[in-house]
This record gives C-alpha cells, sequence and structure tokens, in this order.
C-alpha cells in the first residue's frame, strides 16, 4: 500500500519511527511533513497529505500534530477527506470499517510509538464494511457538497 504521511514539527520523531514502522511491513511512504524542530504550521502539512489522498496518489493518509487534532481540521477542509483522530486501535478500526476514513490522525504529544503502531494496523488493515455504512458515508458527503460554496 502507498502511504502519505505528514506532520509538523512536534511529530518529528515520530514520523521517522512511523514510516520505519510502515516500510517494515512493506508499505511504500510518501513524507509531505518537516523533519525540521522548527516551528512550523501544521495546517500545510494536513492539507499536502488530503490532497495526495483525495487525487489518489497515495492511498490513504497518516497526520501527525501535538495532539493529532489540529492538522484533521485541516485535512477535513479537504473535499472527499475523513479525517479521524484516533488515541487507541478500535477507534481506528471503526473509522475505517464504517467511515471509511482516508487519513488517520493522532497526537505525538498524546501517544507512544507502540500505540500509535497498534492504532496504525488497525486503520491500514481494516477494509470498508459498506452497506448501511455507504448511506452514511454518502449523507456526509452531501453535507460537504451543500456546503461547499458557503
Amino acid at each position: 500500500m502507498r502511504i502519505g504521511i505528514a506532520n509538523d514539527h512536534s511529530a518529528v520523531e515520530m514520523k521517522q519511527e512511523v514510516v520505519a514502522y510502515l516500510e517494515s511491513k512493506g508499505h511504500e511512504v510518501v513524507n509531505f511533513g518537516t523533519d525540521s524542530h522548527e516551528s512550523i504550521d501544521y495546517p500545510q502539512f494536513g492539507e499536502m497529505v488530503a490532497n495526495a489522498v483525495r487525487d489518489q496518489e497515495v492511498d490513504l493518509g497518516i497526520a501527525i500534530c501535538g495532539t493529532g487534532l489540529g492538522i484533521s481540521l485541516a485535512c477535513n477542509k479537504v473535499s472527499g477527506i475523513r479525517a479521524c483522530v484516533c488515541s487507541e486501535p478500535y477507534t481506528a478500526k471503526y473509522s475505517r470499517l464504517h467511515n471509511n476514513c482516508n487519513v488517520l490522525c493522532f497526537g505525538a504529544r498524546v501517544i507512544g510509538i507502540e500505540l500509535a503502531k497498534m492504532i496504525i494496523d488497525n486503520f491500514v488493515e481494516t477494509e470498508f464494511e459498506g452497506g448501511r455504512h455507504q448511506r452514511r458515508v454518502d449523507l456526509i458527503s452531501d453535507i460537504e457538497a451543500r456546503n461547499k460554496s458557503l
């Protein structure tokens, strides 16, 4: 699988460990984040990985900032993106299974690397269930479409 990854200055080390982990599992990783500890603004990196997911340059995205929240907000501003903040594996699994989320976000200041690996595995290895959940994802897309020009 081809996975895009984005991060801000607070998540440089975690991003490096996540990239190594994903590559050890055979995934190709495309870096949209920073490798600098100099303070930067996370929205630009969230937008880059979200655009890559939307444009199908990558299959899924991972976005990491201090809490995961700020970068998820930026990702979710891109049409077609369903970014979720997960701090445990159960939500990561169900974000894919029921919501067809395509960008996983978490906080480098909130979770450690071993928990991040469990969350990533649940996200990446879970397929969308479809069925009644497709109707709900479509309703979310309808809300997005209605509010595009506002």
